[in-house]
């Protein structure tokens, strides 16, 4: 299913180990990957974003559509009232997140994000940016 059944068959052919937060719902529609080393089940969407929260170090956003968008600001909305100190990377390759930074700017800029999104959503344009923001 799109690029992240890509990452996962890439990752996993090479040995790597990939964790797939699989919602009840997606199992019985038959939507299941054959490229996970783990599997855990979780009952809705909301509930494998908190797993994901509690399991992960920090998110990176490869290009995605909706289902992506609710789980960047899912987890910066969360950092930002303190919930955890995660952050969040849009991965910008070929200027994907290019609208949506321009939006989160134009926001700002109207005062409605009253503190820099940059604490909580770091922008990586490439493969060497993103390296760095990892080893932060």
């Amino acid at each position: 299913m799109g690029l992240m059944e890509c990452v996962a068959k890439a990752a996993y052919k090479a040995g790597g180990q990939t964790i797939g937060v699989i919602p009840q719902k997606i199992e019985k529609n038959g939507h299941k990957s054959h490229f996970c080393s783990v599997e855990i089940p979780c009952d809705n969407l909301s509930d494998r974003k908190d797993l994901m929260v509690a399991q992960s170090d920090i998110f990176v956003a490869l290009p995605g559509g909706i289902g992506t968008l609710d789980e960047v600001f899912t987890v910066a909305a969360s950092a930002t009232i303190g919930y955890h100190k995660k952050k969040v990377v849009l991965y910008n390759m070929k200027g994907f997140w290019d609208s949506l930074i321009k939006l989160l700017d134009d926001m700002t800029g109207r005062g409605v994000i009253r503190e820099p999104y940059s604490g909580h959503i770091a922008v990586a344009d490439d493969f060497e940016s993103l390296k760095a923001l990892l080893t932060e």
